[in-house]
């Protein structure tokens, strides 16, 4: 990872800043994080990045709001830095983390809801793929962060879950042409991470009993883990992986 640039979508916290922090500690040069909002935690993610040796780039855009037009904007700023800082305009990973989850049973889904998980979960890792792809260098990663509920049924999240399939299709849909200028794309299935995704309902002390108790190794996970897997794929290493969807889940309902 040395001296490489980088982009993770969602990287101000949870799974989205240990990938930024792990791959600032593998070598990279430039960490380009979008976040939402929060700025504090935008500075504080920022701030671990050039702990490890890396520049970081913020860039504030809300996905779930004409996801077309922000993955462009995102696309530009991040390479507008990027020139400034290198004097090119080049990128080697990609990280599509960022994502919106909202629990709702099927008699609760709304248009409304699920057309902002679709946004920021399906819309903009394509377009922000499609702005980025041709300033990604040869032997460049393009990981997409999925979710292991496309595997696990539960019926909290069906439209949380199919927007998360729909960016596995696409994982396998790209792959021939990304490989075509060299670059790899994957998706990481994370399982339950203890995140503040999940707070609201891990806070129920059954219900955390429940979750753990789905992994095979009777533990929750944590954003290291998936960020683990993710320095991986974008590793020299992973050079003959692509098209492919990796579970990260600790073995979740394996034993069921």
């Amino acid at each position: 990872m040395t001296g490489r640039v980088v982009m993770v979508t969602g990287g101000s916290r949870g799974i989205g800043r240990a990938i930024a922090v792990g791959l600032a500690q593998d070598g990279a040069a430039v960490v380009g994080l979008q976040y939402r909002s929060n700025e504090d935690h935008a500075a504080d993610a920022a701030a671990q990045i050039l702990e490890a040796g890396a520049f970081p780039v913020r860039i504030a855009a809300d996905f779930s709001h004409d996801p077309v037009t922000m993955a462009k904007s995102v696309a530009t700023r991040l390479l507008d830095a990027v020139e400034v800082g290198t004097g090119t305009r080049g990128l080697d990973v990609l990280v599509n983390n960022a994502g919106i989850l909202e629990a709702q049973e099927l008699e609760e889904c709304t248009l409304e809801s699920v057309t902002r998980m679709w946004a920021a979960n399906v819309t903009a890792p394509l377009f922000l793929i499609q702005a980025l792809t041709p300033h990604i260098r040869a032997g460049g990663r393009v990981i997409n962060i999925s979710s292991g509920l496309t595997r696990i049924a539960d019926p909290k999240y069906p439209g949380y879950s199919a927007s998360k399939g729909a960016l596995n299709a696409l994982t396998l849909s790209l792959a021939p042409s990304l490989a075509a200028r060299g670059i790899t794309i994957n998706a990481v299935m994370p399982g339950y991470v203890e995140t503040d995704r999940l707070a609201t309902r891990l806070a129920d002390p059954i219900a955390r009993r429940h979750v753990r108790a789905l992994s095979l190794f009777g533990r929750l996970g944590q954003p290291e883990d998936i960020a683990h897997a993710v320095r991986y794929l974008a590793s020299d290493g992973a050079g003959w992986t692509t098209g492919q969807v990796i579970d990260v889940s600790g073995g979740t309902a394996l034993g069921v």
